[in-house]
Order: structure tokens, then sequence, then C-alpha cells
């Protein structure tokens, strides 16, 4: 038996440690290694993948999200997510995540078994496998509750897709609603309620990626998390040297976000999403890359939002409701603190 809580000598590298690792984390997670490389369930140092002609594609980031769970998915989905979107935004194939993981002492074991399993499930959505990870304990008070840290690894498919890729021409496509997640979590925090519920929008998005692949040439290609839309728009436009003009009346926002977002004082356009990508088609493809992204799971209420121009340069420009044009600038920080 594991207990009920954690204590600091599940993290001491000892046997309770030992016995955590195998019963949870290996016992939890079905896909373990890639191929026939060395993968986490063979307690090893280090995990191996088999090598391959294609370039390697390595992402990592930390995941500090308040409440660790909220409508529509938790911090253990939301860690394996957020790295199979950020390799496959490059145009590359996720194949493996690496985790770590820091609880606070006395995290409810219950709640680590949620948030495994949720990772578990996110993976087997996004079709990759966990193949390594580490496990640490902090004294109580010395941390809030748990942090999950993942490194996701892929190949590329073909060409790269990066930032400064966009040309003058190019259409711009958003593959699902903003805001959703950012207002989920705040409206969970705050205790604030709505006729209809507001749900996180955390999905693996490789498939519907891919799709938009096959279907056409994506230059550029960003996922709208931290500083939301308006963040993603403003780094490809700097990078590449163009500006974007994007119409607000085709951006799709739903109702209870834009409800909440003018309650709150908050533009759905800068509010953190953990399942829409930004890309910047060749415009001979765009109807077909939209066609496909429409048919995938998590890209339904995808849209065509704009274009890529080649005056004002490094600028993100809105056509308004009212029919105006106001710069689109980059958010100052994060309007929700900890949301990803």
């Amino acid at each position: 038996m594991l207990g009920e809580f954690i204590t600091l000598n599940h993290g001491a590298g000892g046997e309770e440690e030992e016995k955590l690792i195998k019963e949870l984390f290996i016992g939890g997670f079905e896909a373990r290694r890639v191929g026939n490389g060395v993968g986490i369930d063979a307690m090893d140092d280090s995990a191996i993948i088999p090598p391959t002609h294609k370039e390697l594609v390595i992402t990592t980031d930390g995941h500090t999200v308040d409440p660790i769970f909220f409508p529509g998915g938790d911090l253990g989905r939301l860690a394996i997510c957020g790295a199979v979107n950020d390799v496959a935004v490059m145009g590359a194939e996720p194949i493996a995540i690496l985790d770590s993981i820091i609880c606070e002492e006395g995290f409810p074991i219950a709640d680590l078994k949620r948030l495994v399993q949720s990772m578990n499930q996110a993976a087997k959505e996004a079709g990759v496998s966990i193949i390594a990870g580490d496990f640490k304990v902090m004294p109580r008070g010395s941390l809030d509750n748990v942090i999950i840290a993942t490194t996701g690894v892929g190949f590329l498919k073909g060409e790269r897709v990066l930032d400064s890729q966009a040309q003058p021409g190019d259409k711009v496509i958003l593959t699902s609603s903003v805001g959703d997640h950012g207002v989920a979590l705040l409206s969970k925090r705050e205790g604030l309620s709505f006729e209809t519920e507001l749900v996180s929008d955390v999905s693996p998005l490789n498939h519907t990626i891919g799709a938009a692949m096959e279907a056409g040439t994506i230059r550029a290609m960003k996922d709208c998390t931290r500083g939301g839309l308006s963040m993603a728009l403003n780094n490809i436009a700097e990078s590449s040297g163009v500006s974007i003009w994007v119409e607000q009346e085709a951006i799709p926002v739903k109702q209870t976000v834009e409800a909440a977002s003018s309650m709150l004082g908050l533009d759905p356009l800068e509010i953190t999403c953990e399942g829409a990508a930004v890309m910047v088609v060749d415009p001979q493809d765009a109807e077909n890359v939209l066609a496909a992204v429409k048919a995938t799971k998590y890209g339904k209420h995808a849209a065509l939002i704009g274009e890529v121009r080649e005056e004002r340069p490094g600028m993100v420009l809105l056509a308004t409701r009212v029919g105006g044009t106001r710069i689109l600038r980059k958010p100052l920080g994060e309007p929700i603190p900890r949301v990803c």
C-alpha cells in the first residue's frame, strides 16, 4: 500500500519511491517506450529512442496551473498536451514525452493517481509514449501542491515550419475558438458561475495539425498559449518581417467566453488557449487546409481569420466589428496567472 498522502520518503530515492514509481507511474502509463528503444519500465538512468534519418524536434515546459483540476481537464492532461502541441506546430510528429513531477509533502496520493491517469489518456489520444521521468517531494509549505514539467520529442515530417516563414499573400487560419481555457480556469478559481459551463479547450492538436499539413503548405504555425492569439500573431509577424491583418468578426469566440471576458475586463484574444493553433498557409491551399482542419475532432470551429501583407512589417492589425482598424499588440503580461 502506498498510503493516503505523499511523504518525503516517496521522493528520497529509496524503497518507498521505487514502489511508488513501479505502482503508480510504470503501472499507470501504457505506452512506455518508442519502438525497440529503452523506456521508463526499464528503470534505467535514461531512455533510448531508436535512430532515424529525420530531424529531431525537442521542447520543454513547466506547468503550474491552479486549480490542478478544472472544467475540461487537469494538470496531467495539460502537461502532456502542452508538450505534444509545441512539437506538432514545428511540423513534427510527436513520439515521446519525458516528465518531471514535483509534489508537496502531504499531497493526496488519490489526486496524484488521477493526474497520472489523465496523463496516460492524453498520451494515448496523441499516440505518444511516456518514456522517462523523475519524481521529487518538497517539504510541506514549500510548494503549492504539485507541478509537472514535460519534455516533448518528435521527428520532422518534412520541411521545418518556423515563425519566420510567413509570406505576403498567405492566409491565416485559426483551428478553434479562443479564450476557453483561461476563462474556464478563472471562473473555477473565483467561484463564478454562468448559464453555460465554461470548459477548457485543453487537447492534443497533432492529429489536427497532421491533417492540415497533408492538405497543403503550412509556412508558419504557433499554438495560442500564454498571451493567446494576440501573442502568437505578433511573434509570427515580427519573426517574418511582415504584417498580419485579421478580421475580428471572423475570429471564433464562444458567447460564454465573450460574456465572461467582458464582465472580467479581459480581451479573449489575449487569453491563454490550450487547444487552439494559428496557421499561416499558402493562399492556394487555404480552403483545402481549412476543410481538413474542420473535419478533425478539435477543428470544428476553425476559421480563416486574415492574411499576411508586406506593408507595416512586424505589426498585427485588427479590423473591428464597428468598421475601424486597430493595432493588436502583445499583452504586457498574462492577464490570468497560473493558467498553464
